[in-house]
């Protein structure tokens, strides 16, 4: 796999594989690049920042599973927070068209999921200037709620979680509908549900 291990994935021969080894090469170039980039200069990052940006999102419809949309989400902000964050407004945008589709279908569900993640690190690292979509965002967010599973419903919480982290006190005009979902979700079958609720729940109430 160490063919994996370069700041943009090879697109070369991630064509000539098979659809298992596809998997498990953008699998070992997404934990390779979170570790790299980190250690990548400002300049590297946003020498090759308009590739990578198209390849990471472009992997949001490939069915990620758990650790994989983690990494993806990961490595978005962390080159957004090295590089220029010029198109993340368009990563957003990206994510949320992907949260608003109709498809119901069980194999639509990670790349839905995957879009939620993403969504709640962006907003964790880059809350601040973001904070002109953030209404648009939570009540999508919200809604893509009312027809989730347990495991949507707690990525969902999960972000809600890091979005109220990165928005701070700008969050205020959503607390209340953020509130209502999370109360809503304390009562939930799933205990990973509960506690996450829980966690979106506490700081609204407490102010914090």
């Amino acid at each position: 796999m160490e063919l994996a291990h370069s700041l943009l994935l090879n697109e070369e021969i991630y064509s000539h594989l098979g659809e298992v080894q596809k998997a498990e090469f953008i699998f070992e170039w997404l934990r390779y690049l979170e570790k790299l980039l980190p250690a990548t200069s400002r300049a590297d990052i946003r020498e090759k920042q308009n590739k990578l940006i198209e390849q990471l999102t472009s992997l949001l419809t490939s069915s990620p599973g758990p650790p994989a949309r983690q990494l993806i989400a990961k490595n978005l902000t962390i080159i957004y927070s090295s590089g220029d964050t010029f198109s993340v407004h368009q990563t957003i945008d990206k994510c949320n068209e992907l949260i608003r589709s109709k498809d119901d279908s069980p194999s639509y569900l990670p790349t839905k999921l995957a879009a939620v993640v993403c969504l709640g690190y962006l907003y964790k690292k880059l809350g601040r200037i973001l904070s002109n979509s953030f209404v648009d965002t939570i009540g999508n967010v919200l809604k893509a709620m009312k027809n989730a599973e347990s495991q949507g419903r707690y990525e969902i919480m999960l972000s809600l979680q890091n979005i109220l982290k990165g928005l701070g006190v700008a969050a205020v005009p959503c607390h209340r509908d953020i509130y209502k979902a999370a109360r809503s979700c304390l009562t939930d079958r799933s205990m990973a549900v509960r506690c996450a609720a829980a966690k979106v729940k506490y700081p609204i109430v407490s102010g914090n």
